[in-house]
């Protein structure tokens, strides 16, 4: 994984994972985590991420947005998963420890006309075809969002 995909994939867990309420404190975080950044730097991988700035009820926090880091999101995603196999019944996303319930909804998300469902664990991903004849189009199509 490049620097900046490490940076971005830390970026991203931080952001879940903790209140942060301004660039300052995830500039602190980053360079706690060993990633030597600038303010700059930072400013751009946020925007190209899709994450903003929001007031809640405690304050203000970083997010991800929903509207604009639909791309950006789709290639932390894609970071994530490791590989993805089938066989005549399934198709099995395998993902970084404990990143395959995100990689779940983001593929219950994706809305595929032939996705049923799907069941996460700590590293995999089932899913559920609705029919064993789509999974190849299934396998051929959740390939396509990890390339990009």
């Amino acid at each position: 994984m490049s620097k900046k995909r490490e940076r971005q994939y830390t970026i991203k867990k931080i952001v879940q994972e903790e209140q942060i309420a301004n660039q300052a404190q995830l500039l602190e975080r980053l360079q706690q985590s060993g990633f030597k950044v600038t303010q700059a730097t930072l400013s751009r991988d946020l925007q190209e991420m899709g994450i903003v700035r929001v007031r809640t009820s405690s304050g203000f926090r970083y997010m991800i947005s929903e509207e604009e880091g639909t791309h950006s999101f789709t290639r932390i995603v894609s970071m994530e998963i490791l590989s993805i196999d089938a066989n005549e019944s399934v198709v099995l996303v395998k993902t970084l420890t404990g990143r395959a319930k995100g990689v779940a909804i983001f593929i219950d998300r994706l809305e595929h006309p032939h996705i049923l469902g799907t069941v996460a664990g700590e590293s995999a991903v089932i899913v559920v075809p609705d029919s064993v004849k789509n999974i190849a189009q299934i396998k051929q199509d959740l390939e396509s969002i990890v390339a990009t």
